[in-house]
């Protein structure tokens, strides 16, 4: 039975039961600071288990694309020598909402491995928690299972969590019994119960009966309704279904295992020398490829880390395995291919995979030139002072900063006779993780908050009227001041309030919360944002400004009308530029953020190069060709499947529900978008570019003003330029040639200074004259006054040319600061000299430091009152270097 087979039997056993099948959410959390990624089946109904979401549907089926690389359910170091664990894997579940719980989810998913599968029973040993009475017997209940066959397990085994917090309860698995023959523990005792790794045995499904929900201080309350979350690895139960023993020998693993084969040429032989290399290149290959395609970008935080981090792990294990040159293009094109089918965002996003890809390799190899250097440096710095151990703190840095694998580090200190200090780099790692633990809790805390489920359970909804109304009467649910609910709010109190309808927008989809005021019949509201907490209801958070304001008291809701028109002129206008940028740049310049204020707009994007001035123009052009076109702007609301169908464009990490809004601008533009809208394009205005940049790795960053902020940036720039006339004393149109002519001036005059002062601060033959000779080369130094680098660079330039084989380092003392430059020529260099090394050692001597090439280099530091002493040391720094250059050829 082929991977695709099973997981789609699974889909249609569960929906022939009365499951809606939901598609898989992305890789990417959303609105979930307690997660990077989507680690079970479960995580895009944690709010329905919490209580905190309602559906329109009490079970669920689904096959979710999961992560585990990071935080409790790590996988990553497995990842290779182990033939089941994976970083990227699918999960096969099955949900209940309050709906049934333990007897009826062990016996559908007994059925479904017996009767579906064709599974034996006798192959197949049952776990329970414990405590689990009701598991137990439940189990047993089932004819044909043996008392045997269920075995109680302790919280280690048998008791779930998603994360540090969170739903959580006791499990059941269902374990797949190979025979003794495949014993591989020893123990004439084997049994799952022993819990000791041995491979006769293999998990294949645990049922989650959801029934506590996690705290951050360690607690466990029962949730409002007890659940059922399953999850089925597919890649393990393949490998049961296939007779194979490892996951990597299944349907869903072999044809990439065959392409790393071929591109690397190899033989059966020589692919089994290299077995843990091709697991990994695969498993990390796939994992990247997902990843890439639910929006997530190569970077140094978060996610984006994470994801750097396993495309390196493979491109290290692929060069193990003997690659040279890039290769995860051609493994991301198999998994695009074979995957492509029942998860379509891989074939829409192919190019853009392929190209991160890509331009990651070459990063990498930027990286690991840049952190053989600094090791190198740190090396160096050690075997001067005559230790032999590299410090973990070092070493922990080469790999936090450079990217640098601490593997490579541990394998060139052995080759230059030095131990490693673990210790040390397991200090600095942990710092590094309780500094993220800290601002993570403070993430945790909010979203953990009591108060908001409180008013969920109470049935309180907010009706969003916002679309047609700027002002509404509504009633209040619930005030919620200081994390605690209260009947009544007086003058001065900070308030939220949560109203049964609102015309306010409350902060979504990168569109800010609108502003404005709640009028009640005893007093006032000032709202400065809207936020929805949960999908339920919003929060309308203010300042009582005069008189009260009381839980049902009924009011005017007003928005500020001048600061939606300025919202609505911005988020028309970034629907504009997203397929702008997409014409002229090219599909794969896609959504990667976005702000949505009255002020501006802010744009972040999928591009791997800054944007030219023409690229620039072309866009802005474009925009405001379609603004002047006075293009329609049209809302429909129809089923997920028929809107993507139609091409809209859906956003990366975005949550959507069955049911979407659909906003186009006549045949230019058209995507899933929640937020307020206007009617036509020319009631944008104009749309002015102002600033563009990179904001990491493969994102770009455009800010852009609409309407009222492009007129009032337009006022600036001519009141700007207006000046900048006055100063000249040109006309404003002459203000660019009068400055060229100014700068062209100046760089004439600094290079006539240059001169001047090298001829005047220079006697070359009175400084060669008193060079010292070490073994050979010559040894220049010398202290100038008030001399900056440009014009020592010159003077040392006059000196080399004379020196013949030398060494020349000078110093000068500018704005109370102490500047050196060293310089060596090229047969000096060939003897073992390097200037950046030179200066970087007696720079430390002014509490400084500096660095370059082998012939120049630069520093300097802030006690410039040690110059002198800089300089006299010299001479011994030299006499070291070419003592090491000696040691190394003998």
């Amino acid at each position: 039975m082929l991977s695709a087979e099973i997981r789609e039997q699974f889909l249609q056993y569960f929906e022939s039961l009365g499951h809606t099948r939901v598609p898989s959410s992305s890789l990417v959390p959303e609105g979930d600071p307690t997660l990077l990624f989507t680690n079970a089946g479960m995580v895009q109904f944690k709010n329905v288990f919490l209580g905190l979401e309602k559906r329109p549907y009490t079970r669920a089926t689904s096959a979710q694309k999961c992560m585990r690389v990071s935080g409790k359910h790590n996988d990553l170091e497995n990842v290779g020598p182990s033939t089941r664990h994976h970083t990227f894997f699918e999960m096969l579940g099955n949900f209940s909402f309050g709906d049934y719980f333990k007897r009826e989810a062990i016996q559908y998913a007994h059925t479904f491995v017996t009767k579906v599968l064709g599974i034996a029973n006798e192959r197949l040993v049952f776990t329970v928690f414990e405590d689990d009475e009701e598991a137990y017997h439940a189990w047993l209940e089932i004819p044909g299972v043996r008392p045997e066959q269920v075995l109680r397990m302790g919280e280690k085994t048998n008791f779930w969590m998603m994360g540090d917090v969170g739903p959580c309860g006791p499990t059941s698995e269902i374990h797949y019994d190979y025979g003794p023959e495949f014993c591989t523990c020893g123990d004439p005792r084997c049994s799952v119960a022993l819990d000791n790794g041995c491979e006769r045995w293999l998990e294949i499904w645990n049922l989650v009966f959801m029934q506590y929900d996690q705290r951050p201080d360690g607690t466990r309350v029962p949730l409002p309704k007890p659940g059922v979350d399953t999850g089925m690895g597919l890649e393990r139960i393949t490998s049961v279904m296939q007779s194979k023993r490892s996951n990597y020998e299944t349907d869903l693993f072999l044809p990439l295992m065959d392409r790393i084969q071929r591109l690397l040429g190899h033989t059966e032989e020589e692919k089994a020398r290299h077995l843990v290399s091709y697991r990994v290149v695969a498993d990390h290959g796939r994992a990247a490829t997902f990843l890439i395609a639910d929006g997530v970008i190569p970077g140094n935080e978060g996610r984006n880390y994470v994801l750097r981090m396993i495309i390196r792990r493979a491109i290290r294990f692929g060069r193990k395995a003997g690659f040279t040159g890039p290769f995860l293009g051609e493994v991301a094109d198999v998994v695009i291919r074979h995957m492509g089918p029942y998860y379509p965002e891989l074939r829409a996003n192919r190019e853009l995979i392929l190209r991160i890809l890509s331009q990651e390799e070459e990063r990498f190899q930027e990286t690991l030139s840049v952190g053989l250097a600094r090791l190198e440096e740190v090396i160096e710095g050690i075997t001067s002072r005559g230790e032999v151990v590299l410090p973990g703190e070092e070493v922990f840095r080469l790999w936090d900063t450079y990217g640098f694998p601490k593997e490579m580090t541990l394998d060139i200190a052995k080759e230059r006779g030095l131990t490693v200090d673990w210790a040390g780099f397991e200090a600095a790692m942990e710092a590094q993780r309780a500094r993220a633990r800290a601002v993570w809790e403070a993430q945790v805390e909010r979203a953990a908050h009591d108060v908001y489920r409180w008013v969920v359970q109470r049935d309180v909804r907010t009706e969003f009227v916002g679309y047609d109304h700027l002002t509404y009467r509504g009633k209040v649910l619930a005030l919620i001041a200081e994390n605690r609910i209260v009947e009544r709010a007086e003058e001065g109190m900070e308030i939220e309030v949560v109203l049964d309808r609102t015309p306010f927008y409350a902060e979504a989809g990168g569109q800010v919360g609108d502003r404005g005021q709640i009028l009640g019949p005893n007093g006032v509201v000032e709202v400065r944002d809207v936020q929805r907490p949960v999908p339920e209801f919003a929060v309308h958070i203010g300042r009582v400004t005069s008189g009260s304001i009381a839980v049902g008291d009924e009011v005017e809701a007003r928005v500020d009308a001048e600061f939606r028109w300025d919202v609505m002129r911005n988020h028309t206008a970034t629907h504009l530029l997203h397929r702008a940028l997409r014409e002229i740049l090219g599909e794969h310049a896609r959504q990667a953020g976005s702000l949505v204020a009255p002020d501006r707009l802010r744009f972040d994007f999928i591009h791997f190069a800054p944007l030219t001035p023409e690229e620039i123009r072309r866009i802005e052009e474009r925009v405001n060709e379609k603004i002047l076109e006075s293009l329609p702007v049209t809302i429909a609301f129809m089923p997920y499947p028929e809107a993507i169908s139609l091409g809209t464009m859906a956003l990366f990490g975005e949550k959507y529900g069955e049911i979407v809004r659909v906003v186009s601008i006549d045949g230019y533009s058209r995507e899933l978008c929640g937020g307020t809208h206007l009617q036509n394009t020319s009631q944008v205005g104009l749309l002015k570019i102002v600033e563009e940049g990179g904001i990491g790795a493969g994102i770009r960053r455009i800010t852009a003003v609409t309407g009222w902020g492009a007129y009032r940036w337009m006022l600036e720039q001519e009141e700007r330029l207006r000046q900048m006339a006055e100063v000249l004393k040109v006309m404003p149109h002459e203000v660019p040639e009068r400055i060229q002519k100014l700068v062209q001036r100046v760089r004439e005059l600094e290079r006539e200074l240059v001169i001047l002062q090298t001829q005047a601060a220079t006697d070359v033959e009175h400084l060669v004259a008193r060079a010292k000779e070490i073994e050979g080369i010559k040894v220049v130094t010398a202290r100038f006054d008030q001399l900056r680098p440009e014009v020592l660079r010159s003077i040392g330039d006059r000196i080399k040319a004379a020196v013949g084989t030398g060494v020349v380092v000078l110093g000068s003392v500018v704005d109370e600061k102490a500047v050196l430059i060293a310089m060596a020529t090229k047969d000096a260099t060939a003897r073992g000299i390097h200037a950046g090394r030179l200066v970087k050692e007696v720079a430390s001597l002014v509490d400084g430091t500096g660095g370059g090439r082998a012939e120049l280099g630069q520093g300097g530091g802030r006690s410039f009152h040690q110059l002198e002493k800089a300089l006299a040391a010299v001479e011994k720094a030299v006499r070291r270097q070419l003592k090491e250059k000696t040691k190394v050829r003998s």
